[in-house]
């Protein structure tokens, strides 16, 4: 079980979560929704597509663009279409 935790709450939990280049990225209906605000952020990936953002909202505190998902894929990555993934002091433990 892969659990993503930062402020002390539990972001995300899940025993599916797909590792893709070091990362776990865990299926959308495994993550706390209220603890997401959309951000306007994208980045781009070669192989992966355009990557959309959240800032992770807890206690008051935001951490900004902390995750990532691909909402619209290329076909190499569409095993992780719309699953999250985390960085910037989220700890995956699992």
């Amino acid at each position: 079980m892969a659990k993503a935790i930062w402020n002390n709450a539990v972001l995300a939990e899940s025993a599916h979560t797909i590792v893709v280049e070091g990362n776990h990225y865990f299926p959308p209906d495994s993550v706390s929704r209220q603890f997401f605000k959309e951000s306007d952020t994208h980045s781009t990936c070669p192989w992966k597509g355009e990557a959309s953002y959240y800032h992770i909202e807890v206690a008051g505190q935001t951490n900004e663009d902390a995750a990532w998902y691909y909402p619209e894929p290329k076909e190499a990555a569409a095993q992780i279409k719309n699953h999250i993934a985390f960085w910037k002091g989220v700890k995956v433990e699992g």
